[in-house]
């Protein structure tokens, strides 16, 4: 699936947010967002997942206004992996994957066979099986958002949106997680906090600076010392792999080694 903003703004509350951004993703691309905090990341992936509405601006999903789409449309089309997932009642872990199957289904119409089948292969593939039966709010951080992956999956969409997926999990599973969204071959709109992990798996890269676009291209293109510094205001060292031709982001010590703050190098 296709995914353009046009001119999009928001405003939450007095705050000016989203500056009128035009984003454009092609078909099965995985594109990441990165930015400081409060750059206006979330904000843009809940206007295109719809939780926000944009005050100025478009959203088009394969050329057509997101509009002319009932929520019930847009989640068959796109599934949501955010950041926060706290919940009051308490589901089941098979319960809380099997409400990825409610976008195709008619309204209390029972879940099936096939329903159960994709539950279990949602959770086979996040490495979760064995926790089926387990109240999901006995989970850690890092095994909710497991379970919240294979929710997802279970939707059986054309896109997914990730809102920093990977904050809560330990590096194995963060590589885990993203593995297994980059071979689903579909598009993938993420914001992402680890520079390394976005340098690792996107096709393109925005960077956000209060609410406008500061950069867009390749990880070669956007992940360079200079842009780094200007956009988060720290001194990083940025090697090529030789043979793989990934970009490995180191961070330069800001302090000696008596503890006091020194100038970073340029």
């Amino acid at each position: 699936m296709e995914v353009k903003t046009l001119g999009v703004e928001a405003y939450l509350g007095k705050s000016h947010i989203l500056k009128g951004l035009n984003i454009h993703v092609n078909k099965k691309e995985f594109v990441g967002i990165i930015g400081p905090n409060g750059s206006g990341k979330s904000t843009l992936l809940k206007c295109i997942y719809r939780i926000l509405k944009p005050s100025v601006g478009t959203i088009l999903l394969d050329d057509k206004d997101i509009k002319s789409f009932s929520m019930k449309q847009s989640a068959q089309k796109m599934a949501v992996v955010s950041q926060h997932n706290n919940h009051n009642f308490d589901f089941t872990v098979s319960d809380m994957v099997l409400m990825g199957r409610s976008p195709h289904k008619r309204f209390i119409e029972k879940d099936n066979a096939n329903d159960y089948k994709i539950m279990k292969d949602s959770l086979e593939k996040v490495g979760m099986i064995d926790y089926i039966k387990r109240n999901f709010s006995s989970l850690s951080g890092g095994e909710k958002q497991r379970i919240i992956l294979a929710r997802a999956l279970a939707q059986k969409t054309e896109c997914l949106i990730l809102d920093e997926p990977t904050n809560h999990l330990d590096i194995k599973y963060q590589l885990q997680l993203m593995d297994t969204v980059k071979e689903m071959g579909v598009t993938v709109i993420s914001a992402i906090h680890d520079l390394n992990i976005a340098a690792l798996y996107c096709d393109k890269i925005y960077a956000i600076k209060s609410g406008e676009i500061f950069s867009y291209g390749t990880p070669k293109e956007v992940l360079t010392k200079e842009l780094i510094k200007s956009l988060y205001e720290v001194d990083v060292k940025v090697i090529e792999d030789e043979e793989t031709g990934i970009l490995n982001i180191i961070y330069k010590q800001r302090c000696s080694s008596d503890g006091i703050s020194t100038p970073s190098e340029g």
